[in-house]
């Protein structure tokens, strides 16, 4: 298996059985020699630099229903919020001043949201703020529809792929949303010019080792800048509630598999992370991670943006704790910057 790992470094590319036997085989020696080689390439590019994004969760209403998210449109139990232009503006304000030169807009598919409103907030926060990269993170679209918000001034966009699998994606969606719909989206992005993240839950139910060798392959031909990974973990109000969470243990593996397979790609160690497990942020650096993601949204609201069960959204999580942040990062040896942090991928 170390040699499979060491191929995989010295090439970026494995086959699809080479993929599955590498995740079956998996063992704590395996995953600690996985980490040493995820970091070495990690430092190549990146140094020992964290990226730290300021997200801001502007909306939890959704038009879809996927079965394993919180804010799904059926789920009557969530207290639904918009935040105004204005709030989301003095959330900027708030983390340009902390330091922070990346924002993230992530909402539900949320129809209030027209191109022209999401473009006017774009635009107003590029003019008040050009020296930022400006993230979008709110699903499927039209390439029309995505070409305005590129002009409007977003320079990023996060879609995950959930799963490539379509059998698979059909189990973790209704039958209105499809996986080749969200992958058609994903190659329009990239066409359009922004620079594309994508991902993949890890453990959702019915997964297999299977498919996540297909997320590899894929993520592997659309060359993403960014690539978003987290555990699944369950939401009481959904017919997933009862479903077993992803581990930390996996999904770290599938972080250093990525780091090797793409160099130079931006990687979180994702919210979900540090939920399953209190130190897991940090874990997920030492496999090869190299972006945090701390909430700017206010903080009243966060409670609602609640995806799944015990989402952290203060302590660390919160951008007022980015000292204690920088701290839990250089007890590990990383140093957090203030940068855009673009990929260079």
């Amino acid at each position: 298996m170390k040699e499979l790992i060491q191929k995989l470094k010295e090439t970026q590319n494995l086959s699809k059985e080479e993929w599955i036997s590498l995740i079956e085989n998996r063992s704590v020696e395996l995953s600690d020699y996985l980490f040493a080689q995820a970091r070495e390439v990690r430092h190549q590019y990146y140094g020992k630099e964290i990226y730290v994004r300021g997200l801001i969760e502007f909306t939890n209403y959704c038009k879809n229903d996927c079965f394993y998210c919180g804010i799904r449109k059926s789920n009557a139990n969530t207290t639904r919020y918009r935040l105004t232009k204005e709030d989301i503006l003095t959330c900027c304000k708030s983390g340009y001043t902390l330091g922070f030169r990346t924002f993230v807009l992530q909402g539900g598919e949320d129809g209030y949201f027209t191109d022209s409103r999401l473009c006017d907030i774009v635009s107003s926060i590029k003019s008040s703020y050009p020296d930022c990269a400006i993230t979008l993170s709110v699903g499927e679209k039209s390439y029309e529809s995505y070409q305005a918000l590129f002009e409007a001034g977003a320079d990023r966009y996060l879609l995950r792929h959930e799963t490539f699998d379509s059998v698979h994606y059909q189990k973790l969606h209704p039958s209105s949303l499809t996986a080749e719909n969200r992958q058609q989206c994903l190659w329009h992005l990239k066409e359009i010019g922004y620079q594309v993240g994508t991902g993949f839950m890890v453990g959702s139910p019915y997964q297999t080792s299977e498919n996540l060798a297909d997320d590899l392959l894929f993520i592997k031909s659309l060359n993403p800048q960014m690539i978003g990974i987290g555990p699944f973990i369950s939401h009481h109000d959904t017919p997933f509630k009862d479903q077993t969470s992803g581990s930390l243990e996996l999904t770290l593996f599938m972080l250093g598999l990525l780091r090797l397979m793409l160099p130079k790609v931006l990687l979180p160690a994702t919210t979900a992370l540090g939920t399953i497990s209190p130190n897991g942020r940090e874990l997920g650096i030492l496999a090869g991670a190299n972006v945090i993601m701390p909430n700017l949204s206010p903080i009243n609201i966060r409670k609602n943006y609640l995806l799944y069960d015990n989402k952290i959204s203060t302590g660390d999580e919160a951008a007022e704790s980015l000292n204690s942040l920088k701290r839990s990062m250089a007890d590990i040896g990383y140093q957090i910057v203030v940068s855009r942090g673009d990929s260079l991928n």
